[in-house]
């Protein structure tokens, strides 16, 4: 598993916004399409939520482009680095257990 700092979750949020862009539109596109599960907007969907995997990217709601973050603290302590489409930058983290309604602004350090 990956673990990322706040600098690289950063540096990654253009390419992310490209992505969940990409996963939102096609996936209202074969929805309107209501096809067998194939064809060019579900391909771009599985395209790009391979790409999500491959770095160890959460993908946690489509709809409002929720998605978390591996990280892990200076103590070893693993958390979640919190970030959503409409959100300017990332800002916030919360433990794995306390999920989105633990959010927590990131230290001021990182902010």
């Amino acid at each position: 598993m990956r673990y990322w700092t706040v600098d690289e979750a950063r540096a990654y949020l253009p390419r992310l916004r490209e992505l969940v862009e990409r996963i939102r539109r096609a996936s209202l596109a074969a929805a309107r399409t209501r096809g067998n599960g194939h064809g060019p907007a579900t391909d771009d969907v599985r395209d790009a939520l391979d790409e999500l995997a491959e770095n160890d990217v959460v993908l946690r709601d489509p709809s409002v482009g929720l998605i978390d973050f591996h990280a892990r603290g200076p103590d070893g302590v693993v958390y979640l680095l919190c970030w959503r489409l409409d959100e300017p930058d990332l800002a916030w983290w919360h433990l794995p257990e306390d999920g989105f309604a633990g959010r927590k602004p990131l230290p001021r350090d990182q902010a």
